[in-house]
């Protein structure tokens, strides 16, 4: 079997190089033209060309030759040609995996363009600009910056851009679970595909129709449209296609339990991705080979792939593969019987799903919103039509009987009256509890943005203070109580939660199971949250210490809490289409967790940099650096 992997190995890397070679001979043609010309405008766009040519082979020398075009254009003053470097920067930096650094680069190149009108451009970039926001996690912004692009590509009649934008849309709706909407738009992009006889994108196109199928657990149609897609790709010399069918075949050889085809797969998938340098593909196979060894039960070699593929998915800050990397880890540490870390590790995945498709059962808000703006413009055409109407009828009466129509025409304004000051009660009501329910799950400033503009941006706090509470024990005890009881007991301890931390100016955030997180400083920050979110701790503590003592008087099972806090930045906004959920990201919110899985049961554990916030304020005792998971030894405090 590895003399077949390793010759399999060996005729990719052939292939590879062949193709290399005839992308050199293309690019020598390219690099001889350039010698003719100097500091010019043709020079700017041959240089760009260049880039485009290693775009499939080496993103580094892509890199090169686009910045290289940048300097020029910038240097004669060629603005078309810095819009359009900009954008192949943006585009060769997001293949690189640095999805933050992708959109100020195309946020500059979309500003050149819309300066200039070229609609071409700012589409092109608008599609960028959504598989960057796709990429960190934000689809609401992606999906807003796909339909942006695709708007524009039917004005220009663009049809191969067209079905690239529905290729994307169409990936969104299958990263959220909408698979009938994924499989339309998947297969209005195949007939635009082959309609223009675009290889390339036919062979995309039956790529992601594959993989509806396959999330729908229908492998027969999911692999007959994997090979029909990889003998397209092959045909067009489509090297990431051919990894991504690769890639795909292996997860079903997987899922039918054939692990020696399954790593073959990958490991060939993993291949072509090296030599493209794509580090988002290169951590998918990571994850995936990691998943199989854990059914194999290797452990040490699961381990040894699943965290390298956390690590690189870390480092590319892409939320879709860090959620894989945790929910394979949880799956190792539960076949070796650490169920604790595993337990870790399914938090860690539920707080990545969710930041990703927000599954939270909060209110439908943004269903009311719309619901409520709608009928708000019908009222009003029906408004106008009614005093339309009523004037009409006025005039013709009038003309026949002035009395007659005098007394006809008071009745119907009276009536209009009526009408009216009805039907702006019912708007006002309806404004009123689309604006309770809206303050129910998200911030008031963020709630005030998201009705002015439609939108809510993101936004960096240098400094809030996380606390996260946990019940010791819970599942153990949860499985002594009845389903009733269990979520009764939950809701009188989050709803004392929650009125205290109301009380000292603190944000919600949300609850996981029986963990309850909140943070200080933010949505509008203050010098106060670390002394704010210690005090409500220690309300909390004691809050369920006389609880506790009140359940043991009374015979019933207790839950023990640990709360643990720490000081730092962290991104705020946010996330959702169909339901809106205000969240944080950062290294703050995992290491207030670690405070929280470090602490003790009925303590307030806080972190080094919160003690020097609150040092003056609160009795601390420091226990010393203390291990914390991935995360090192860090100084901690018990508040009293």
């Amino acid at each position: 079997m590895k003399k077949i992997l390793i010759l399999l190995l060996i005729i990719a890397s052939c292939s590879l190089r062949t193709i290399s070679a005839q992308n050199e001979n293309t690019a020598d043609s390219l690099k001889n033209e350039l010698k003719a010309y100097k500091q010019d405008t043709v020079a700017a766009n041959i240089l760009l060309k260049l880039s485009t040519y290693y775009l499939d082979t080496n993103l580094d020398t892509a890199f090169y030759y686009a910045n290289q075009s940048l300097l020029l254009s910038e240097q004669i003053a060629y603005k078309k040609g810095i819009g359009s470097a900009y954008q192949s920067l943006g585009w060769i930096t997001h293949q690189k995996g640095d999805y933050l650094a992708a959109i100020e680069l195309n946020k500059k190149g979309l500003e050149i363009k819309e300066a200039k009108g070229d609609k071409k451009g700012m589409a092109g970039i608008y599609n960028n600009l959504g598989n960057d926001y796709k990429r960190l996690g934000n689809y609401p912004e992606a999906l807003k910056c796909y339909f942006t692009s695709l708007k524009i590509n039917e004005e220009l009649g663009a049809k191969k851009n067209i079905a690239q934008n529905l290729n994307n849309i169409g990936n969104i709706y299958s990263s959220q679970g909408n698979y009938p909407d994924a499989l339309k738009n998947f297969l209005a992009c195949l007939k635009v595909m082959e309609e223009i006889k675009n290889k390339k994108g036919i062979a995309a196109s039956y790529n992601n129709i594959g993989i509806i199928y396959d999330n729908q657990n229908n492998y027969p149609e999911a692999l007959k449209n994997y090979y029909t897609s990889l003998k397209v790709a092959e045909e067009s010399d489509d090297k990431r296609t051919i990894a991504a069918n690769y890639e795909n075949i292996a997860i079903i050889n997987m899922k039918q339990g054939n692990y020696v085809d399954a790593l073959k797969n990958n490991y060939i998938a993993i291949k072509i991705a090296e030599e493209l340098g794509n580090k988002k593909s290169i951590a998918t196979g990571y994850n995936n080979i990691g998943k199989i060894y854990t059914k194999q039960n290797k452990f040490l070699e699961a381990a040894e792939y699943l965290n390298k593929g956390l690590s690189l998915s870390k480092n590319l800050k892409s939320m879709e593969e860090i959620k894989f990397s945790y929910n394979n880890l949880a799956e190792l540490d539960s076949a070796k019987g650490n169920f604790k870390g595993a337990l870790e590790y399914y938090k860690l995945f539920i707080a990545a799903r969710d930041s990703l498709i927000n599954i939270d059962n909060t209110k439908k808000t943004v269903a009311m919103q719309m619901n409520y703006d709608f009928e708000k413009k019908q009222d009003s055409i029906k408004a106008e039509q009614l005093i339309k109407d009523a004037i009409a009828q006025k005039e013709i009466q009038k003309q026949k009987l002035v009395r007659n129509g005098f007394v006809g025409g008071f009745a119907v304004m009276m009536l209009f009256a009526i009408v009216f000051f009805t039907q702006r009660n019912r708007i006002s009501k309806a404004r009123k509890r689309s604006d309770e329910l809206l303050l129910n799950i998200l911030p008031e400033e963020v709630a005030d943005e998201l009705k002015e503009k439609g939108s809510a941006d993101a936004k960096h706090f240098d400094e809030v203070t996380v606390m996260f509470t946990d019940f010791k024990g819970f599942t153990q005890i949860s499985e002594k109580l009845s389903p009733a009881e269990l979520v009764n007991e939950i809701h009188e301890c989050f709803k004392a939660f929650d009125h205290i931390i109301a009380k000292h100016n603190i944000e919600k955030i949300k609850t996981i199971g029986d963990a309850y997180m909140c943070a200080g400083g933010l949505p509008v920050s203050n010098k106060t949250h670390a002394d704010d979110v210690v005090k409500a701790a220690l309300e909390i503590q004691k809050f369920m210490a006389d609880h506790l003592q009140q359940r043991k008087n009374e015979g019933k099972e207790i839950f023990e809490i640990r709360i643990g806090i720490h000081t730092g930045p962290v991104v705020a906004g946010i996330v959702g289409v169909k339901k809106f959920a205000y969240d944080i990201w950062g290294d703050t919110v995992n290491i207030a967790s670690r405070m929280e899985s470090s602490g003790e049961v009925g303590k307030v554990n806080i972190s080094g940099r919160t003690f020097e916030l609150v040092k003056d304020k609160f009795n601390c005792i420091h226990r010393g650096k203390i291990q914390a998971k991935n995360k090192g030894e860090i100084d901690m405090y018990f508040v009293s």
